[in-house]
């Protein structure tokens, strides 16, 4: 009978599901950031448009696009470091760990607090 501590196949490949949603969170997170660099460019051509309007663009839209990015490529690497510090493990015999996952709180904070700055910046260029 095989012991119940040892982790087995489906510990690994719960691991490597685990590992995947992270990569695709980071895709997700490139994308939008990349969404929102170009958002700006889109603004700036629709006042062009109009007669007589001045075209006031403060940048901001490419700032926080460029940082969406490199958070998307930060959590990808980090992604991919817990991923082997946790397949170690698991190769040790240990069966996961006992604490919540740094990298979800630090991303969500990060996305609160850029979903924050991003609703205030709408609601400035608004006026």
């Amino acid at each position: 009978m095989a012991d119940a501590t040892r982790p087995g196949t489906s510990d690994y490949l719960a691991a490597e599901r685990t590992f995947l949603a992270w990569i695709r969170t980071g895709l997700a997170l490139m994308g939008f950031g990349f969404v929102v660099a170009r958002f700006g460019l889109f603004l700036e051509l629709l006042q062009a448009r109009e007669p007589g309007a001045t075209t006031h663009s403060t940048g901001l839209s490419l700032w926080f696009g460029t940082a969406l990015i490199g958070l998307g490529v930060a959590v990808d690497v980090a992604s991919l470091w817990r991923h082997l510090r946790l397949v170690q493990a698991l190769d040790r015999g240990e069966t996961g760990t006992k604490r919540p996952s740094t990298l979800a709180i630090s991303v969500a904070l990060i996305m609160g607090a850029v979903g924050l700055a991003m609703a205030i910046y709408l609601i400035s260029v608004r006026r």
